[in-house]
């Protein structure tokens, strides 16, 4: 993870690795699709009001759960250091800057400096390898755990109870579904794959019509106004 090497690194998975061009399309829109998954799945709590007593924890966990992968998905998009993500970086710190009273604490240490640059990535690194899927794997576990001990959610309208066996079921009703998921990632994947651009150049004037990622564009918005 440094500036002199990152952007080579992935260049050479894309290019020399076998497969390697593949693995990192299927990474990409993964987290695309995670991301767009998670806004969808706690839109339709929020709606069925799924998060009523005794359910406060779950909905608490899941929330925060949004809040780690839009985390993965801000720290990853720095790591190939082409001149997309590390200007988008640069905005989208910026955008950390503006929170009332800690912005620029925050500002600060997502930089690692008054600038995005060499610490930043290593940081950003870091942040993305270990520091978010150890987050990840607690909040997830609580998740689960509050959906094991609390079941699941019903409509208001639906008065019936109704259950189905975890195995086989259930198992292999998800097991449909993420058959069917990873062969639409994989198919997008194969005729839409990731790009790499150029290298970043942090000395080069900000090109126009930089922005962050979808998911973070309302706070773009939020910074213009």
């Amino acid at each position: 993870p440094s500036a002199a090497e990152a952007f080579e690194s992935v260049r050479f998975i894309m290019t020399k690795v076998e497969f390697g061009w593949l693995i990192r399309s299927v990474h990409a829109w993964s987290a695309n699709l995670v991301i767009f998954c998670a806004m969808v799945h706690l839109a339709s709590t929020f709606f069925l009001k799924a998060y009523r007593p005794p359910r406060e924890l779950t909905w608490v966990s899941g929330v925060l759960l949004l809040f780690l992968l839009m985390g993965f998905g801000f720290t990853g998009y720095l790591l190939p250091w082409n001149t997309l993500a590390f200007f988008a970086t640069k905005v989208g710190t910026e955008i950390a800057g503006i929170v009332p009273g800690v912005g620029p604490v925050l500002q600060h240490f997502l930089r690692g400096g008054s600038d995005v640059g060499d610490v930043t990535l290593t940081r950003f690194f870091w942040l993305h390898i270990a520091v978010l899927p150890i987050g990840l794997l607690g909040v997830l576990g609580l998740h689960l755990l509050m959906i094991q001990l609390q079941g699941m959610s019903r409509p208001l309208s639906v008065k019936d109870e109704r259950s189905m066996p975890f195995v086989p079921n259930f198992f292999l009703r998800d097991l449909v579904g993420w058959s069917l998921v990873l062969g639409v990632v994989l198919s997008i994947s194969v005729y839409w794959p990731a790009t790499l651009g150029e290298k970043a150049d942090a000395f080069a004037p900000t090109p126009a019509g930089i922005q962050p990622e979808w998911y973070f564009l309302w706070m773009f918005q939020t910074l213009k106004l």
